[in-house]
């Protein structure tokens, strides 16, 4: 659902109780909800997009110019044929008003390359319409399902859909095309919200994730109290004084959500960064103080898109997310939707004004966003700020198949594809918490390299016992983990058409959407460009740290100071990744790990890396031993040598004490190239 101002929340004009008919009726005019249109079309039903704001393309048009998809050869059908039209868009010379086209190079995969995948706002909206129009697909736009009444059943069958406005829609197959899944739960399909126990589904990456969240965190201890070191003074805002949890287990936290900023750098264009109505300040403490403990990064992720414009998102500890205020959403009515929304848009104006204004943020990035500016001609009905709420999760379907990390990691195979996903598993963080030591910290952030994986047709459509005429490509059935995988613009476009192809087999046929022929609805999707299995370079993978000897741990069990990222794309590691420094911050990153034997004696510790020509020659790997510390320089780009030599680089033997507890501590000081971290092996001497 599309959250808007005030302007942009007017019912339609429509005779209360006046009832349309169709064969595919969409709800949500994201930009899988569009794509699913368009095909319905193209299948030769008769379709109706209703969204219930005022713009269409979702994310898409709301802010996210830059596609996240990992590999982009992943993505066929209506999803390619929207970049390529983004490329013909931008081959036009009246695009480009404060850059030229070739001042701008980013976007394209390489020369004569016939997609791009960057663009502006107004831009993907207007190719949606576009689309839309050619197809002659009608849309409603500023109608809103009636979360209470408004979905008519008979036995399992969807009847027809009614609208606040009392405008009701009548169809053989409905596709619920919405962040938020309200159609799907009005409809009685089995839904989740939140993050479940590893143990559900036998993974390693759903559930409290205090181990694993590396990145976008603090890097020096900050204070979490409203008077530093005073707790009788209370927590600052935001820092949950219930967390973090237990390790791996369920919870009701839902990934945060931002707002994707177009902001812009050309004078011509940049307005002023607004300080918003009730300003508070204590909102941006934990921003400043991590400021004032010497974090001293630009505290956004910028990609540029045409005409000197951002798709600028979180990153760092303190940014753009505004973590843990987003709770009640997914099952939120209107109301506390758009008081969610109104809170996360105040926040991100308070957030920059700070930035560019406050004498307590450093001269040179206060200067830096002074730069900076909210772009004139984006969102020019919402006051120039994004109109749309970047819902990175909300409800998901349970239904019969369940996408988990089991897909993402290739060890689980859907046999009936209907679309690849190829990023990151990826979540932002779900909580702030103060820690043992008493200072803040942030948990829930995961980035697991993938390889393109299917995405099963069974996890777009509810168990058949709850409703049959029904699909939700974007709410779909997955696992916490394997969504933020999955949950990307250009899956949401490719599941949406796939959808729709489904819906249209389901007419034909007379059957439900659960009973169709796959293998007939393959063939369909095929002859329509869509990806449904991936024939690329194989998956790296991992050693199973259960089958070494000695005592073995892996990266996720160090304790990590600055920001590390994980990867996968190289093979011989041990467990499921490794991590990697990104060359960066040289001596603001290490690992710990810490350990201690159960028999005093002599052992010998060896180190697992990945080696490669970009790697550090000079890599300082500390040992603490009965005997005291000893540094050892390690060239990662030679591969590894001594008894462990297939996988793990022998440091020497060493002395420990089973009452006094052992360390090796990598870290990046003064390395010249990535230095990488995955596990530590102790075996001992005979």
């Amino acid at each position: 659902m599309l959250l808007a101002g005030p302007a942009l929340w007017s019912a339609a004009r429509s005779p209360a109780g006046q009832v349309d008919p169709y064969d595919v009726v969409v709800y949500g005019g994201t930009s899988g909800g569009v794509a699913a249109a368009v095909q319905a079309r193209r299948m030769g039903k008769s379709v109706v997009l209703i969204e219930p704001s005022r713009h269409i393309g979702g994310l898409s048009s709301g802010g996210l110019g830059a596609t996240d998809i990992g590999n982009k050869a992943a993505i066929g059908g209506i999803a390619r044929e929207f970049y390529r039209r983004v490329a013909r868009y931008y081959d036009r010379p009246d695009a480009w008003k404060f850059e030229s086209r070739d001042q701008y190079r980013s976007g394209r995969q390489s020369a004569g390359e016939d997609t791009m995948w960057t663009f502006e706002p107004h831009a993907a909206e207007q190719i949606f319409r576009e689309m839309l129009a050619e197809a002659k697909a009608p849309v409603i736009e500023g109608e809103r399902l009636d979360l209470k009444n408004g979905v008519s059943k008979t036995g399992t069958r969807i009847l027809s859909i009614t609208m606040e406005s009392g405008r009701t829609f009548r169809g053989e197959m409905f596709i619920d095309a919405t962040y938020e899944g309200d159609l799907m739960a009005g409809a009685g399909a089995k839904y989740t919200v939140g993050r479940e126990a590893n143990a559900q589904y036998a993974e390693t990456l759903s559930g409290v994730q205090t181990r694993n969240a590396k990145s976008h965190q603090f890097i020096k201890p900050v204070d979490p109290y409203i008077r530093p070191g005073d707790r009788s003074s209370g927590l600052l805002p935001g820092i949950d004084p219930n967390g973090p949890g237990e390790e791996g287990s369920q919870d009701h936290r839902v990934q945060t959500y931002n707002l994707r900023i177009a902001a812009t750098d050309a004078a011509a264009n940049r307005l002023p960064w607004p300080k918003p109505a009730g300003y508070d300040p204590m909102l941006y403490e934990l921003l400043l103080r991590n400021f004032e403990a010497g974090d001293e990064r630009v505290p956004w992720s910028v990609h540029m898109m045409p005409n000197r414009k951002t798709d600028a998102n979180n990153n760092f500890a303190v940014s753009t997310d505004f973590i843990g205020q987003n709770y009640a959403y997914p099952d939120g009515d209107y109301a506390t939707r758009q008081r969610i929304y109104r809170e996360h848009l105040s926040y991100t104006q308070g957030l920059f004004w700070t930035l560019a204004n406050s004498p307590r943020v450093p001269e040179k990035i206060r200067s830096y966003f002074q730069n900076w500016g909210p772009s004139r001609d984006e969102f020019t009905d919402n006051d120039h700020w994004p109109h749309q709420l970047y819902v990175r999760e909300a409800r998901r379907m349970v239904g019969d198949y369940v996408m988990t990390e089991h897909n993402c990691r290739g060890t689980r195979v859907a046999e009936d594809s209907v679309g690849m996903g190829a990023y990151n598993m990826d979540s932002h963080n779900t909580q702030r918490y103060v820690d043992a030591d008493g200072h803040v910290r942030n948990e829930g952030d995961i980035q697991v390299g993938v390889r393109p994986y299917p995405i099963s047709y069974r996890s777009i459509v509810p168990r058949q016992s709850e409703c049959s005429n029904l699909l939700v490509p974007v709410c779909l059935s997955a696992s916490h983990i394997s969504y933020g995988s999955i949950r990307m613009e250009p899956v949401f476009m490719v599941l949406g058409q796939s959808a729709a192809t489904a819906a249209a087999h389901a007419i034909d046929g007379r059957t439900s959407v659960q009973q169709i022929d796959y293998a007939g609805l393959k063939v369909r999707l095929l002859a329509d460009q869509q990806v449904l299995v991936w024939t690329g370079p194989a998956a790296a993978t991992g050693v199973d740290p259960k089958q070494l000897p000695g005592l073995v741990l892996d990266d996720s069990q160090a304790k990590l100071t600055g920001q590390w990222t994980a990867s996968s794309s190289i093979g011989g590691f041990v467990g499921n990744a490794y991590l990697h420094d990104g060359n960066e911050a040289k001596g603001e990153k290490a690992a710990r790990f810490e350990f201690t034997v159960k028999t005093s004696g002599r052992y010998e510790v060896r180190i697992s890396y990945t080696p490669n020509p970009n790697r550090a020659t000079n890599v300082p790997v500390t040992v603490t031993s009965a005997d005291g510390d000893r540094t050892i320089a390690v060239n990662q780009r030679q591969a590894p040598s001594g008894a462990g030599a297939k996988t793990f680089h022998t440091l020497g033997t060493f002395r420990f004490d089973a009452a006094r507890p052992g360390a090796v501590v990598i870290s990046n000081l003064g390395t010249d190239g990535h230095v990488i971290v995955d596990a530590v092996q102790v075996v001992p001497v005979n």
